[in-house]
């Protein structure tokens, strides 16, 4: 069994089905990339991962325990963390004060805002949040303003955010979106670096195939709301169903 499995997820809106019956286990420790056209439910599909959406039937499981019927925060105290399409970052603190934030959540999810001058004093929160900075190469700008940072640099500390929960599942939806190629690879460089030095699995819905093909160890390809081929990169690129639905002749 898989650190996660998704098993025979069916979901609707209306006469539109959005899931029909997607299976998938998913490795400790890999990097497993979903792909689609627009429209081929990979949105729904993460949104049913984090408890976002509730499926008509079927179950998803991280680590043998039903993430189903659980509240965003209780799937994150889980070990599961979810980076966003646009970062999701406190704009009016500073990049330290960020990644301090997810030191002292509250077990309800919340967040103490006035807590901030007394971890400020806190020793193991700050050399914890210092590490964090520097895993992702931000140590340099602990002071800065975030809503000053480039978008990679938000994506980093957004990540930094992340790390300091201890996940031991990364959810990423197109972490490179609205990026300049520089910003692209510096990001591919973070996860692969990620990967080299935690033991975190991660679960990626990306559209350019320069970041899956770079990253991923499984690719699992969905289209109209049904996957239609799963396997090793390498395979992927060439497999027909794939190319007709999806892949046509994009530079991979």
């Amino acid at each position: 069994m898989g650190i996660l499995e998704v098993q025979n997820v069916n979901k609707h809106f209306g006469g539109l089905h959005a899931l029909n019956n997607v299976n998938l286990s998913v490795e400790e420790g890999t990097v497993h990339a979903i792909i689609g056209p627009n429209g081929a439910g990979k949105s729904t599909f993460l949104n049913c991962l984090i408890g976002k959406l509730k499926p008509d039937t079927g179950s998803v499981l991280f680590q043998g325990e039903p993430v189903l019927g659980k509240k965003p925060h209780e799937i994150n105290q889980m070990g599961i963390s979810r980076v966003f399409q646009t970062p999701e970052i406190f704009t009016d603190l500073t990049v330290f004060e960020n990644v301090m934030i997810p030191c002292f959540a509250k077990r309800d999810g919340s967040f103490e805002m006035n807590a901030l001058k007394r971890v400020r004093r806190e020793t193991d929160v700050r050399e914890k949040a210092e590490q964090m900075l520097i895993d992702v190469n931000m140590q340099d700008k602990l002071h800065v303003e975030a809503a000053s940072l480039s978008r990679g640099d938000k994506r980093r500390l957004e990540m930094a955010m992340c790390l300091s929960q201890d996940p031991r599942l990364l959810l990423l939806d197109e972490p490179t979106a609205g990026m300049a190629r520089a910003d692209t690879n510096n990001t591919i460089d973070l996860l692969k670096h990620i990967g080299e030095t935690r033991k975190i699995t991660k679960v990626i819905i990306e559209h350019d195939m320069h970041v899956v093909f770079s990253l991923a160890t499984k690719i699992s390809v969905l289209a109209q709301g049904a996957i239609i081929a799963e396997d090793i990169p390498e395979n992927i690129k060439g497999h027909p169903k794939v190319r007709e639905a999806y892949l046509g002749e994009a530079e991979v």
